[in-house]
């Protein structure tokens, strides 16, 4: 029997029109959710059914769990698929979906929790042997705390959210002096973006290419990578042009990224599409664990393009109790990259800010 036959989709934009693209292409029924501000957009057009959930203020709508868990009881909604950016990286709502009986489309709540905070996930890296970029992540968040974390560790420094990603709560600091106000600025857009101000620190390194790994894991422990993305071109600390493969690369180098990738996974039971980010110093061919994303993420395209795997439609079968082996998914059957793929994004921004 399917575990679910329709899918509520969290979240609103791009990636709430392409789950529902793939829910409708393998038979299940898809749902949006709206705020009072996007009653008119493609993604409520497009379902099968659509609830508002509040007014346009993302806390009162789109980050509100009660709201979001009332939505999928009022249309019988058998599964919750999160998308990127909102409640993605948010435990409780995983939580909660699993209390609700909802199949969450994701990692277990546990893994979220771990993996979608850099402070608990850096330390988890950490004790499981996989280097990571020198920083605090301490138990201690006050300001107190990481101001002198940061003299230990010496600047430039990078604050950095402990929830969620996107560049949001993120601020690189030269000058000691400017990191009271820094960390002020970076938990401020850090609670408005995730519903958390806790900030860690990590020493800004000098020119290292930013590298992620795509991973998918089933409920039986299978882990297999699918090959990296190259995410080094940033404006303000987000990314501007993905690519596949990484130009940098080598068949030695992606093995080794690839295997401390699954290894990450699997210490965690991780389940679902996630991705694991290094930096890569491309002279020395040395990387260190950064971050890690229990998540699809707006990139997956990218990998989708050099693969030819459909990354949602097997986020979704996974979620319902597939192996990777039943679709043919050890990492034996992944492809070696065919081609090359760019993703580009277009960012509006306000020339005086």
């Amino acid at each position: 029997m399917d575990r679910f036959n329709s899918i509520l989709i969290a979240n609103r934009g791009e990636i709430a029109v392409r789950v529902m693209r793939t829910a409708t292409a393998l038979g299940y029924r898809s749902i949006a959710v709206y705020s009072e501000a996007d009653a008119l957009a493609p993604h409520v057009r497009q379902a099968n059914d659509a609830v508002c959930i509040g007014p346009a203020p993302v806390a009162q709508s789109y980050l509100d769990i009660e709201r979001m868990l009332a939505a999928a009881r009022e249309t019988d909604a058998g599964a919750i698929h999160p998308g990127y950016g909102f409640l993605s990286e948010n435990a409780d709502f995983a939580a909660a979906c699993e209390a609700a009986g909802v199949v969450f489309i994701g990692p277990s709540a546990a893994a979220v929790e771990l993996m979608g905070n850099k402070a608990r996930a850096k330390a988890h890296m950490a004790s499981a042997g996989v280097l990571c970029v020198p920083g605090y992540a301490g138990e201690d968040p006050s300001d107190d705390a990481l101001i002198e974390a940061a003299s230990r560790i010496g600047y430039p420094v990078m604050i950095k959210a402990a929830a969620g990603g996107g560049g949001r709560g993120m601020r690189q600091v030269d000058d000691p002096a400017a990191l009271t106000k820094a960390l002020a600025r970076a938990r401020s857009e850090a609670q408005h973006a995730f519903g958390s101000d806790e900030v860690i620190l990590e020493k800004a390194l000098q020119g290292p290419r930013h590298v992620e790994v795509q991973i998918m894991a089933d409920e039986q422990g299978h882990v297999i990578h699918l090959g990296e993305r190259d995410c080094s071109v940033q404006r303000r600390h987000q990314k501007v042009i993905e690519e596949a493969p990484c130009p940098a690369m080598t068949d030695k180098l992606r093995s080794a990224m690839g295997e401390t990738a699954v290894t990450a996974a699997k210490s965690i039971g991780y389940r679902g599409a996630g991705t694991v980010e290094f930096l890569l110093d491309e002279e020395r061919g040395d990387f260190v664990f950064m971050e890690a994303n229990p998540r699809i993420q707006v990139e997956h395209t990218v990998t989708e393009a050099v693969t030819g795997l459909d990354l949602a439609v097997t986020q979704i079968q996974l979620a319902a109790g597939k192996t990777l082996a039943e679709l043919g998914l050890t990492q034996a059957d992944i492809p070696a990259a065919r081609g090359f793929a760019v993703q580009l994004r277009i960012n509006l921004e306000s020339m005086a800010a």
